[in-house]
């Protein structure tokens, strides 16, 4: 399938409003947002990915839509569309690898940073270039402009950003509960390719192509583990614990939701694509977990995004503060 097309397939989901609830449709990006862009190498990536699933269909059940371009939507669309709202810092790197220079705005920019973490990234800066930065008033008949990443030229904004946030992903492990053929989880690392991620698939089958689409895409730090997830909660230490755990139109919702759970360690996010019919399911059968609105995917009337946020006892009131 041509990459072309499957970036305009693509752009209800990675260029729609973030803040779009369940219960009515997801608006258009807004200009202090702007749209999503998916590299070449992304949509390469999609491409070589919907190939390899049309020809393992033809010999074993990975999916029962057949048309290329239904499986853009319905599975790249949904699952990019969680990707976004998961990991929305890189829906700005990858408009900057891309060059497209109408985005390095201060107005565009400015709805995702933070101004508290920014002064303390630019004192970090310069102190690991062994300058500090000014504690008291500059001289009289100097003027002082302070250093802001907002103005910077897209080259420096690439070079001074993208490296702390490649070493936070790197922190992230994400497992992927009843994988099946790869939906959400391949698409949220392609997405977000410097987390960890685990692929729970017990059907021996479907581990294959797993593995074949891992090995076709060169991607790195992807685990396909190959039975239930019962099994890996046995695993010792925290080799069990997932800061995010997604799960995705798997059978039997109501038993396999409180495994998911508790893959989810203390502080992490349990990250569900339902039906609107499974909201109240999903949220009564986890009182201990805070939610976010729902959010409706888009094209879709009752297929939603939701959220749950695994309390951490370590955390006081104060910390949060």
């Amino acid at each position: 399938m041509h990459p072309a097309r499957i970036a305009e397939l693509l752009q209800p989901f990675v260029g729609s409003s973030p803040h779009a609830t369940a219960g009515r449709p997801s608006e258009p990006a807004t200009a202090g947002e702007g749209p999503a862009v998916l590299s070449p190498a992304q949509l390469h990536h999609i491409s070589t990915y919907i190939n390899i699933l049309l020809r393992w269909n033809a010999r074993i059940n990975l999916t029962a839509i057949r048309d290329p371009e239904e499986i853009v939507t319905r599975h790249f669309g949904e699952s990019l569309f969680a990707a976004r709202h998961l990991f929305p810092e890189e829906a700005i790197h990858a408009r900057v690898e891309t060059g497209d220079s109408p985005l390095y705005s201060r107005r565009r920019l400015a709805v995702t940073v933070n101004p508290a973490a920014e002064r303390r990234q630019n004192a970090a800066h310069g102190a690991s270039r062994g300058s500090a930065a000014p504690a008291t008033e500059a001289p009289k008949g100097r003027k002082t402009s302070p250093v802001n990443n907002l103005t910077r030229a897209p080259e420096r904004l690439a070079n001074d950003e993208r490296p702390s946030a490649n070493a936070r992903l790197a922190n992230v492990r994400l497992a992927d509960l009843g994988s099946g053929a790869g939906f959400p989880g391949i698409p949220v690392k392609l997405w977000a390719p410097h987390i960890a991620l685990t692929l729970i698939e017990s059907n021996q089958k479907k581990t294959a192509f797993l593995r074949e689409i891992v090995r076709a895409l060169t991607l790195t730090n992807v685990n396909v583990f190959p039975a239930r997830a019962q099994e890996l909660l046995r695993q010792p230490g925290d080799q069990s614990a997932f800061e995010l755990v997604t799960l995705r139109a798997v059978e039997r919702f109501a038993d396999v939701l409180p495994i998911a759970a508790d893959l989810v360690s203390p502080g992490g996010r349990l990250v569900l694509l339902v039906g609107a019919s499974q909201l109240e399911q999903a949220q009564t059968s986890l009182p201990t977990f805070s939610w976010d609105p729902p959010l409706l995917v888009p094209q879709s009337l009752s297929r939603t995004l939701l959220i749950a946020h695994r309390p951490d006892p370590q955390i006081t009131v104060d910390d949060q503060k």
